[in-house]
């Protein structure tokens, strides 16, 4: 186990060089709850941190070789711009389907970025490789104890903000900033209770700690790039299975509602990896009656490209948006019909087509898709009543999707 007194040295040592960001309350997600607002950090994530803290303590040696990373584009970010403050050479890989939003800022930060096939664990082999065969000094993104200590200095920033604090949702990739936070909170209050979160598509932690052993799971194409690791850290793991309470899952349709209700309710722009701790908490994936609880906003690094798929699915996911499928007669001011008892209804009709239906008997039956927009599932069931009221053959399409 750590030595604590790595994350009080990576405090001191990152003074000036970071944002002390910070932890505001959220009423609309619960009467006691807050959020560590982590995306107004430098390069728009916690990586930083931790990045920082590990470059800050090369020799002049690790320096003088230059420094190799492996990121989905937080950590990448951190490393070039904390090797960039100091001088250092450094070159990052990254997933060949990395945000291009954070491949640009990457660069920008000073890197050579290098883009692999496929997913993280491919970029990270590429950056061993390069280490081993170059030369480069391997700045890990979660299993250094330098690294985890960086991320552990926002769980001494959350108790000095929040001492009263009962639970810390964290998500959890590789499981760096988790096992920094709960060491942290715990060696100032061991009754804190610490929640991991991971999305089912990439459940690396929770599988390994599942089954007590290190496993590397499948994982796939998720919202939540940045917690989307195959295989959990050596000491990532052994942290975390000695600290951490307990692992929640999230789907990608209450990652994407919770990213809608940030950026609507609290006009916060947040990642897929750092809403799922709002995802969780939303969806009531653990117990936090009476309990007053700090949601970690891991980073805010979106790509744009993404944010109407996202609002899109949070959508449907919030009953907000719902799909329609109706059989109509091909005559004359059917649709028009239709579309007026929507209009009484109060459904805003945002997309409409209608093609003939091959497969009926009958010879002028159509078929109508509507997309409208409701105000929740009250309003939903309003609009399926009435039209079974008024005998229309029809099917839902979407209707709160569990993506």
């Amino acid at each position: 186990m750590m030595d604590v007194k790595e994350i009080y040295d990576a405090k001191e040592r990152l003074k000036g060089h970071i944002k002390e960001t910070p932890v505001v309350y959220a009423p609309n997600l619960g009467e006691d709850v807050y959020l560590k607002v982590e995306v107004l950090q430098d390069t728009g994530s916690f990586k930083l941190r931790g990045a920082y803290n590990k470059i800050a303590t090369l020799s002049e040696e690790e320096a003088s070789k230059g420094v190799v990373a492996c990121s989905a584009g937080n950590h990448a970010q951190g490393v070039a711009k904390s090797a960039t403050e100091r001088g250092i050479d450094s070159i990052i890989c990254m997933p060949y389907h990395a945000p291009l939003s954070k491949v640009s800022a990457t660069k920008n930060y000073g890197a050579e970025v290098v883009l692999v096939k496929d997913s993280f664990d491919d970029a990270a082999a590429y950056a061993d490789k390069l280490s081993k065969e170059e030369g480069y000094t391997f700045i890990a993104p979660f299993d250094d104890e330098k690294v985890i200590a960086g991320q552990g200095t926002i769980g001494l920033e959350i108790l000095e903000k929040l001492p009263e604090v009962d639970i810390i949702v964290v998500p959890i990739g590789g499981g760096g900033l988790i096992s920094g936070i709960a060491l942290a909170a715990k060696s100032i209050n061991p009754d804190i209770k610490i929640i991991g979160v991971q999305t089912k598509i990439s459940p690396g932690m929770y599988e390994s700690i599942k089954d007590d052993i290190i496993v590397t799971v499948k994982g796939g194409s998720t919202i939540a790039d940045g917690i989307a690791v195959k295989t959990p850290g050596d000491i990532t793991f052994e942290m975390t299975k000695e600290l951490v309470d307990d692992i929640v899952l999230v789907t990608e349709g209450e990652i994407s509602s919770a990213i809608l209700t940030l950026l609507e309710k609290n006009k916060i722009i947040t990642e897929g990896a750092a809403a799922s701790t709002v995802a969780a908490l939303m969806y009531k994936k653990f117990n936090h009656k009476g309990k007053k609880v700090c949601c970690v906003l891991s980073g805010g690094n979106i790509d744009v490209t993404r944010v109407s798929k996202v609002i899109e699915k949070g959508l449907y996911k919030t009953n907000r948006r719902m799909e329609l499928r109706v059989k109509l007669n091909d005559a004359p001011g059917e649709l028009t019909k239709l579309t007026k008892l929507l209009e009484t209804e109060g459904a805003n009709i945002v997309q409409i087509g209608q093609h003939i239906d091959v497969v009926s008997d009958t010879i002028d039956s159509m078929i109508v898709n509507i997309v409208v927009d409701t105000k929740n599932i009250d309003h939903q069931n309003a609009l399926i009543t009435m039209l079974n009221e008024n005998f229309y053959v029809f099917k839902v399409k979407y209707n709160n999707p569990q993506f």
